[in-house]
């Protein structure tokens, strides 16, 4: 790979990037993006070897396309680039929902003069990794390194596509994976979005209080734990619930459900039952954790 070009030059875009210079063949990277403040500053930290807002010209011999941008945007930008894809040029992005980045380019397939070919050309990513901090100056060149990403090649990406893709994040020393993008979404609203909806809840609700001063002073390690990821990016998390609109409210559903049953429990000053369901949260946990240990 002799050149890629990154749309959004943030924390996932300028972590690739990083991790990408790292390599004995480092390949030009091309930063486009909304915010030229930023590129110049991605320039100035060397996440990237330069910024070009002319679509064209940064397309221009590109091996790969990483969209890393938030989700809404995926649309506008693969509009931008069909015109001047090239026919080996392979399209991947990084956003936490699939099956709506899938309908997207099924959609922009319609406007590509081969849409078969522009199909062959996408594969649908994820990487399982991030921070409370956004932005090209919280990248990092390791921050991949051990972490899950997952695939979502389409049933007409090719083969070469995928391979090219899966070396990029190998590259970067993720572990890679592959599923459809249903499957993707359903366990991701359950582990990763739905968490973060949690955490924005709590926040919000202590926030509005009339003594939250008083709240935030007294909160310690456990707020400060279960709250983190309520410092993420408002407008990432925005796009990726109402890009995942229908998993994220049947988790919910039986997130209150669950809520319901320990409101129960405790009414009825039921020790037992809040034991028994404290003690089966905690065992699981405990066994995720040496899981993820091994």
């Amino acid at each position: 790979m002799n050149k890629i070009v990154i749309f959004g030059v943030g924390l996932i875009g300028g972590s690739v990037a990083l991790a990408l210079k790292k390599l004995p063949a480092a390949p030009k990277i091309v930063g486009v993006g909304r915010n030229l403040e930023n590129l110049q500053t991605a320039i100035n930290l060397g996440v990237i070897d330069e910024a070009n807002s002319d679509i064209a010209k940064a397309m221009s011999d590109a091996d790969l396309v990483l969209i890393a941008t938030p989700v809404a945007q995926t649309p506008k930008i693969l509009e931008a680039i069909i015109p001047h894809l090239s026919a080996h040029t392979v399209v991947t992005d990084a956003g936490s929902t699939k099956s709506d980045i899938q309908a997207y380019v099924n959609i922009a397939s319609k406007q590509a003069t081969n849409p078969q070919h522009f199909l062959s050309q996408f594969v649908g990513g994820h990487p399982i990794a991030g921070a409370e901090k956004s932005g090209v100056t919280a990248a990092k060149a390791d921050l991949f390194t051990g972490k899950n990403v997952v695939l979502t090649p389409n049933e007409n990406t090719s083969a070469e596509a995928i391979k090219l893709v899966r070396e990029l994040w190998l590259a970067t020393g993720a572990n890679v994976s592959e599923m459809t993008a249903q499957a993707h979404d359903q366990i991701f609203a359950a582990v990763s979005h739905l968490p973060h909806l949690l955490a924005f809840a709590l926040v919000n609700d202590l926030a509005n209080r009339t003594n939250a001063k008083q709240l935030f002073e007294f909160a310690a390690s456990g707020f400060r734990d279960f709250t983190r990821i309520a410092g993420s990016s408002p407008e990432m998390w925005r796009d990726i619930s109402l890009a995942n609109k229908n998993a994220l409210l049947n988790e919910l559903e039986t997130y209150q459900a669950e809520i319901s049953a320990l409101q129960k429990l405790l009414k009825n000053e039921d020790s037992q039952g809040l034991q028994a369901m404290f003690e089966r949260a905690s065992q699981a946990r405990q066994a995720w954790q040496k899981e993820r240990e091994k």
